[in-house]
């Protein structure tokens, strides 16, 4: 069974993160809060494709569902001031 944390290193590992929490305990539906300069300039499509990029194969086989909020860095601070 995968875990929020498995996934939340697999995302880490592939992409740059400022900020970065995965949440679910059923083993295959989670929700995730992704903050990464990498997604600066982009839209939520694009963004969403370098997180799945990140998460390969695992996408398919592992995980049945992934929510995510995708922020960029900017983003994330009008978020949080």
């Amino acid at each position: 069974m995968v875990s929020a944390t498995y996934i939340q290193d697999v995302i880490s590992a592939g992409l740059p993160c400022d900020f970065i929490q995965v949440n679910g305990d059923d083993g295959t539906h989670f929700d995730a809060v992704i903050v990464s300069p990498e997604f600066s300039g982009r839209n939520r499509v694009q963004r969403h494709q370098l997180v799945y990029k990140a998460l390969g194969d695992r996408m398919r086989a592992e995980i049945h569902a992934l929510s995510m909020k995708t922020l960029s860095p900017e983003e994330w601070a009008q978020q949080q001031g």
